[in-house]
């Protein structure tokens, strides 16, 4: 994509408001309600553990930025630390990851569209999504980084307005109420009800809803000053994680956690039962913007790490081919199948797709995020601390991964992801064999 346009002009607080619309989306607004069913009052240990884990990545990933400046990011590093394999391997598994992403993100707007319109099928909801994603990415980097900050601020906007409606509900109550403080302490009194269980199966879906900082790591190229991409990702995660933990503890304070449902965004159900007029409507809509921004943000992900791979020769050539577009055409008729092939899959598949989509989608980001820590590793001269650090990232993120195989639903979905690690894994083994990667 054309970077030229933008290279060495965003400000740190640019790259901050760019990893907020780059991150908040369904992964947060629907994929939490996954993670209150699984962990219940505990989500919040469950949020802060994976917000510590996404910083310890980004950290170790803007250090890297930092020193080996390179528009394949992540990818190039790979390479560099341990040879064209990994880079190739890494390529792979990260573009997979987005596909993925974005295809539960097509997926989970499908699911806020039938909360206007509960007829409409599925497929078609999520086709009218992709035209407008395909649409946005046209506009190339100038116009992607437009839409991702005006959508971002929208979506901090959405969950401060939660924060503030059920704080005016729980302090005030409703047609003359007085909310009781004891209604809330009942809520919590069973804080580990689900066990420690609970929470080793709730990490993934908590991960996922800081997905996106890998993004942020494909822009630090674009920055003024890339020594300040630390700051950047310190106060994006660390503002993330206090209103992602409020937000949360304040629905769970209104409504108990047994009542939130897999297939609704938790905090329409905190809404809902008060009779607010236009509030759920108005919540249900930019949880529909949430998800797009993000799906976007998805597709540009795809386009410029399939972009670099074709680049140099890991994936075909002709795809990162540049015409009269702003984007390589042949590169974007491929994510352009991707959505497709989405959009049938949920016209064959649609029960149970999102939980299986989501679950597969965070653990192929989370095999990225390890192969970030171990790149980290081996490529930085790092200080005890920050070696213990990132074995402590890396623990977190094996220890997440293991809870998917605890339950029916989620080992279906570590499985699909294992199966794609098997075939790249087998097709990073015949180009070594041909001696096309060393």
């Amino acid at each position: 994509m054309e970077s030229k346009t933008t290279k060495g002009s965003m400000l740190w607080w640019q790259l901050s408001l760019l990893g907020v619309g780059c991150t908040i989306g369904t992964g947060f607004f629907l994929g939490s309600s996954m993670a209150i069913k699984k962990s219940g009052p505990a989500v919040l240990v469950v949020f802060l553990l994976a917000a510590i884990g996404t910083y310890i990545v980004y950290d170790a990933l803007v250090k890297m930025s930092v020193d080996h400046p390179d528009k394949g990011s992540f990818r190039s590093y790979a390479k560099r630390a341990f040879g064209s394999w990994a880079g190739f391997s890494n390529g792979w598994v990260y573009l997979i990851s987005e596909m993925l992403i974005m295809g539960s993100q097509l997926m989970a707007l499908g699911i806020f569209t039938q909360f206007w319109f509960p007829g409409l099928p599925l497929w078609i909801g999520t086709s009218i999504f992709a035209v407008l994603s395909l649409l946005v990415i046209l506009t190339g980097v100038k116009g992607f980084e437009k839409f991702q900050n005006i959508f971002g601020m929208m979506k901090m906007a959405a969950i401060v307005m939660f924060i503030v409606v059920a704080v005016v509900i729980f302090t005030r109550g409703m047609n003359g109420q007085t909310s009781d403080v004891y209604s809330m302490l009942d809520t919590y009194k069973n804080f580990f009800s689900e066990g420690y269980r609970g929470i080793w199966l709730a990490l993934l879906y908590a991960f996922y809803a800081y997905g996106g900082i890998e993004v942020m790591g494909l822009m630090v190229i674009n920055l003024k000053d890339p020594k300040q991409a630390p700051k950047a990702g310190r106060i994006m995660i660390l503002g993330l994680t206090i209103i992602y933990i409020l937000s949360i503890g304040l629905a769970l304070a209104l409504v108990s956690w047994k009542n939130f449902k897999l297939e609704e965004s938790p905090f329409i159900t905190a809404l809902e039962n008060f009779q607010l007029p236009y509030v759920t409507d108005i919540f249900n809509g930019i949880l529909i913007i949430a998800g797009f921004s993000t799906m976007v943000a998805s597709l540009y992900g795809v386009l410029t790490i399939l972009t670099s791979l074709a680049e140099d020769h890991d994936a075909p050539a002709f795809l990162a081919k540049k015409g009269k577009l702003k984007v390589p055409l042949p590169a974007f008729l491929f994510i352009t199948t991707g959505l497709l092939i989405t959009i049938l899959i949920g016209f064959f598949m649609p029960e149970k797709i999102f939980e299986y989509m989501i679950t597969a989608a965070g653990l192929m980001l989370l095999y990225n995020w390890l192969f970030i820590l171990v790149t980290y590793l081996k490529l930085m001269k790092v200080s005890k601390w920050n070696r213990v650090k990132t074995i402590i990232g890396m623990l977190l993120i094996v220890v997440t991964v293991s809870g998917t195989i605890g339950e029916k639903t989620s080992r279906f979905g570590f499985y699909v992801s294992l199966s794609f690690i098997v075939i790249i894994g087998i097709a990073t083994f015949i180009k070594v064999k041909k001696g096309k990667l060393d």
